[in-house]
């Protein structure tokens, strides 16, 4: 004879407030930025970039293959928390 109400399900959450859909855009945008970023990188298409420097064990493209993994991924986590917040005001303004 417990007052205390069942608790709801843990993902109903995550699926009210649509964040597998967040993640998938925010994923698709990440990677598309920074295969931008990285292609605009290593063809040169604003022509090479000045100065010496030294890239050691993977070169020049490694490194910003690197930097393009962390670009997509900070991207993607930015893009997935920004629709879920929007997804949690507009879901806020309905109740």
């Amino acid at each position: 004879m417990s007052d205390v109400p069942e608790r709801p399900q843990s993902g109903g959450l995550v699926q009210a407030l649509s964040v597998p859909q967040h993640a998938k855009v925010g994923v698709a945008s990440g990677v598309l930025l920074a295969l931008c970023a990285y292609l605009f990188r290593v063809l040169e298409r604003f022509g090479p970039f000045g100065g010496t420097q030294q890239f050691p064990l993977v070169g020049p493209e490694g490194w910003f293959l690197l930097l393009a993994f962390v670009l997509a991924t900070t991207t993607a986590m930015l893009v997935t928390a920004v629709l879920t917040v929007v997804s949690a005001y507009r879901l806020a303004r309905e109740l």
